[in-house]
């Protein structure tokens, strides 16, 4: 085992090289008919003039497309972000700043699932590094796009589920309360093509209330209420 294989793999964000294959791949692409209309509906939300503050949800449509493509969670080729970058007028660069900044876009080939396992402390104490090991059982790398092209494994910082620790993120959807029975379970169903139930995985618990159910502001449970003359 090489040293990389046997470290920790936060996210590493690097563009995918600029080769004559990628471009005979996706120097072609356009927005497809249907999102044609939702570009432009995404673009005029904003006032005139700052056309270009669209480039985030913009970025986020061409990824989808290009996940519609490729059967996959999508990325952004360097020519498929030249192709926002010219639909907005604006310089490539500061498409790649956006694209490179947030997590939420993917810079390289993905497989169809991308698993992110929180690993910050919380997570951490709670057990994140033996969802690491369930996703590794089943041939995940840290970086890389699995055999099968249905898995690709990232660790990532906070995403704020801390009080349902530990929990991973896969493409829209997250999961919580895990262990590593309970993750293996989801990425059983998800490869058989079903739609595992997100959110917390625990059976009595609903979203980030105590398991046993709410201790404080219990008259809220069923309807709304007014505590403000009970202070």
């Amino acid at each position: 085992m090489t040293k990389l294989e046997g470290a920790r793999f936060v996210a590493d964000r690097h563009l995918e090289p600029d080769t004559p294959e990628l471009r005979a791949r996706w120097s072609g692409f356009a927005w497809n008919e249907a999102n044609v209309a939702k570009a432009k509906e995404i673009v005029a939300r904003y006032p005139a003039g700052r056309q270009r503050s669209s480039v985030m949800p913009l970025l986020d449509l061409a990824q989808r497309q290009v996940g519609a493509e490729t059967n996959t969670q999508g990325w952004l080729p360097l020519p498929v972000m030249e192709y926002v970058a010219a639909y907005l007028d604006m310089p490539i660069i500061r498409v790649v700043e956006v694209a490179t900044f947030y997590f939420m876009y993917n810079l390289v080939p993905v497989g169809r699932y991308h698993v992110q396992v929180c690993g910050t402390t919380p997570c951490m104490l709670r057990g994140s590094d033996d969802l690491i090991a369930a996703c590794k059982k089943r041939g995940m790398h840290f970086g890389h796009v699995s055999d099968d092209g249905l898995w690709t494994l990232t660790e990532v910082e906070c995403m704020g589920n801390c009080a349902s620790a530990p929990m991973v993120q896969i493409n829209d959807d997250n999961y919580e309360d895990l262990t590593a029975e309970s993750l293996d379970a989801i990425l059983g169903a998800l490869a058989e093509g079903k739609q595992p139930k997100a959110g917390t995985q625990l059976k009595n618990r609903h979203t980030v209330e105590p398991e046993g159910g709410p201790t404080t502001l219990t008259a809220m449970v069923k309807e709304n209420h007014d505590y403000r003359g009970e202070w």
